[in-house]
This record gives structure tokens, C-alpha cells and sequence, in this order.
């Protein structure tokens, strides 16, 4: 791999949407030796609006521009993951550095290509799975590795989620339920957070059995999966995504097994972490997240960039949790082909 040669972080993103207002782009101007002096929208007024209203010197309606920009020296890739792997490749071949949105590709195939190109060019590949770098999730991790639970012997995912409103109103304006653009449904939005982090604290899964369908017809990708794995490590786990249930039913839990006791924590919108132990132990823990999601990941990777760290997230690790959904979803992928 490539040195890094600058003594800071200039950062160029293509595609500044929804996930650049505050989640991700933002941070870059906060973190130390990272700024963000670029960004790219197909919509020029867009990126221009973007532009004026984050106070970043530099717009372009073209993505081969940025790229290009001998100011930019890493680029962040904010599109939906039909663009991943292309975009990816012109970074590469320019010799800058990574960073990518979940999921890392619409497909394990593409995922390896992104890996290739990049060690063929001699650049870091990053991806934004940011879960690995936040205070509840590492509270969770400190816990397993402290034996506070004893050994793990299994892991239950239960993912609940009403319809999204614009999957009944306006199916054309979704892309994340658009196979050709996301590669599977929200399992893929949201379910490739939940199966990244479980990588991330029970290492790699090694089996897969599972069902996936579409019960409510609305779209062409599933709605509905139901899955048995194994890790590397010998734990087992469990899960079942369900992307159409009554409002009642609604719930985000996933709960870990031990020899001495459990942990149980929501994946999304709330950030406790419940502990009970066989010797009496039950507590909550509670936990603020950073003004911008995605920082405390840019800043390890900005520090991996100048050589003063390593990120949690890389392409390698990232492609594992491509493979997982992509076994999980065989069945409707043949039936889609």
C-alpha cells in the first residue's frame, strides 16, 4: 500500500445528498488535518446549494472533475451502490483513497472487484460502517471481551419495521427497494448495519441458511427474511427481518446469550444497552452519539490516512457482511433471475 504523502486530509465527495447534511460530510471540516474542499452532485444547483450552505470552496456537477481535483487527495463516496464499484475504480486509477457508503456494492462480485482495483493501485479502501466506532457499540464489545457474560452461545436479531411510507405512495422515487440500484431491499439499508457490527464483535459468520421473500408484493426485492448462522468462532445466531408489520409489532432488538448472562440493544434510532448477569447484575446503560453519526469513523480513518492509527471499517471487512446478505437473500435472487 501506497504512503499517504500529504500531512492532511483533503476530502472530496461525490454525491452529497440526504447522509452528507449532517451525518457524514460535516464532520470532515471538525475533525484535525481533514478538510473538505470539494463537492459533486449531478445537479449542479445542488451541489452548488450544498456548497454555499457548508461553506466548501469547491463544487462540481461532474464526478470525474472532483476526482481529478489535484486539491482533493481522498474521496468519499455518498451515492446509492450502483455507482460504488465505478466510482471506486476512477478513484483508484487516480490514487486516492476510498471511503464509500453502506452497503459497500450491490453484490459480493462487485465488492471483490473494489477490493482488487484499490490493492491494484495501492490505495486504502474504507467503508461506512460506522457502528464499529460508537460508544454504545463498544460498550457492548468491552462487555463480551470482559467475560461479563461468559462464553457467547448465541445471537437473536429481530428487526420489525412498518412499511415506509413512499414504498405505497411512490414506489419509482425509492431506489433502496430498486435491485438494479441497491442490490436488495431495506434489509440491505438497514440489516447490513446489524450483520457489519456482529462481524465486528463475534468475528467473521461462516454459514448461512435462510429464507427470503416478498409476503406484501409491493416491490420486486424481498421484504421478509428469516436466517440460521454460524460463526467462525463457533457461536451460533438467528434473525428475522420483517419490513411490513403493524405499527404494534414494531421493534429493533437484538440480545446476546452468554454462559453467565445477556446483553439485549436496539441497531437504530435508540442507544441503550441492557445487561443482566446471573449474579444479580441488572443495569442500563445510556449513551449520547456524536453531532455528526459518522465521525468518530472519519477520524480513525483520517488518522490511518497520516499513519497515526488504523479504522475498523475497511473494504476486506466490509465485503464479509455483502456475502452474509447475499446468502441470505439466494431465494430471492433466483427468483429474480
Amino acid at each position: 500500500m501506497k504512503k499517504f504523502q500529504d500531512n492532511e486530509v483533503r476530502w472530496g465527495v461525490i454525491g452529497v445528498g440526504s447522509v452528507c447534511e449532517k451525518k457524514s460530510a460535516p464532520a470532515m471540516k471538525k475533525i484535525p488535518n481533514s478538510k473538505l474542499v470539494a463537492v459533486m452532485r449531478r445537479d449542479g444547483a445542488k451541489a452548488k446549494d450544498y456548497a454555499e450552505r457548508h461553506k466548501v470552496p469547491t463544487w462540481y456537477d461532474e464526478a470525474d472533475q472532483l476526482i481529478n481535483d489535484p486539491n482533493v487527495n481522498a474521496v468519499y463516496i455518498a451515492t446509492p451502490p450502483s455507482s460504488h464499484l465505478e466510482y471506486t475504480k476512477k478513484v483508484a486509477m487516480a490514487g486516492k483513497p476510498v471511503y464509500v457508503e453502506k452497503p459497500m456494492a450491490r453484490n459480493h462480485a462487485e465488492c471483490l472487484e473494489m477490493i482488487k482495483v484499490c490493492e491494484d493501485a495501492g490505495v486504502p479502501l474504507f467503508v461506512a460502517y460506522y457502528r464499529r466506532t460508537l460508544p454504545n457499540f463498544l460498550k457492548i464489545k468491552s462487555l463480551i471481551e470482559a467475560g461479563t457474560i461468559g462464553e457467547v452461545r448465541y445471537v437473536q436479531v429481530v428487526m420489525n419495521q412498518p412499511a415506509h411510507p413512499d414504498v405505497k405512495d411512490d414506489i419509482n422515487v425509492n431506489w433502496r427497494i430498486d435491485p438494479e440500484i441497491a442490490g436488495g431491499g431495506y434489509f440491505y439499508d438497514l440489516g447490513s448495519h446489524q450483520l457489519d457490527y456482529l462481524d465486528f464483535l463475534l468475528g467473521p459468520i461462516k454459514e448461512v441458511s435462510a429464507i427470503a421473500s416478498n409476503q406484501a408484493g409491493w416491490y420486486a426485492v424481498e421484504d421478509i427474511v428469516s436466517a440460521s448462522f454460524k460463526f467462525e468462532s463457533g457461536v451460533m445466531g438467528s434473525g428475522t427481518w420483517c419490513f411490513t408489520t403493524s405499527e404494534v409489532a414494531k421493534l429493533d432488538l437484538t440480545t446476546i446469550i452468554g454462559s453467565k448472562g445477556k446483553i439485549s440493544y436496539p441497531s437504530f434510532w435508540e442507544t441503550y444497552v441492557d445487561l443482566e448477569t446471573d449474579n444479580g447484575v441488572k443495569e442500563r446503560f445510556t449513551f449520547e452519539m456524536p453531532e455528526h453519526i459518522q465521525f468518530h469513523l472519519i477520524t480513525h480513518i483520517v488518522e490511518e490516512l497520516l499513519g497515526k492509527g488504523k479504522s475498523p471499517s475497511t473494504g476486506i471487512s466490509a465485503a464479509r457482511t455483502n456475502w452474509v446478505m447475499e446468502e441470505m437473500t439466494k431465494s430471492m435472487l433466483r427468483n429474480r433471475a
